[in-house]
């Protein structure tokens, strides 16, 4: 990923990749594509901007209450608060 986040890995072995990602206001991870299923679980409540080929959208978040996604969805994330915004992500291989 090319984006302004900044990724902290936590773990990565052969059966999870686990990245913390800190976003100032506007701060994006960069186009990507997720090649396993994972999840994300917000560090505190806010908002993120989604992009995808099918255009934008946003998503609240909540502290402490993850999501799951499926591999192969091509975005873009982007903090779409005027603070600091933070999650973990948890990759499954």
């Amino acid at each position: 990923m090319t984006g302004t986040a900044k990724a902290i890995k936590h773990i990565e072995n052969d059966k999870v990749i686990v990245t913390e990602y800190r976003f100032v206001p506007g701060a994006n991870t960069g186009w990507h594509r997720h090649g396993h299923d994972y999840v994300i679980v917000p560090l505190m409540d806010g908002k993120v901007k989604l992009l995808t080929a099918q255009g934008e959208n946003f998503a609240e978040m909540k502290m402490g209450v993850p999501y799951f996604r499926n591999e192969g969805v091509e975005h873009d994330v982007i903090n779409a608060n005027d603070v600091e915004y933070a999650f973990i992500e948890i990759e499954i291989k």
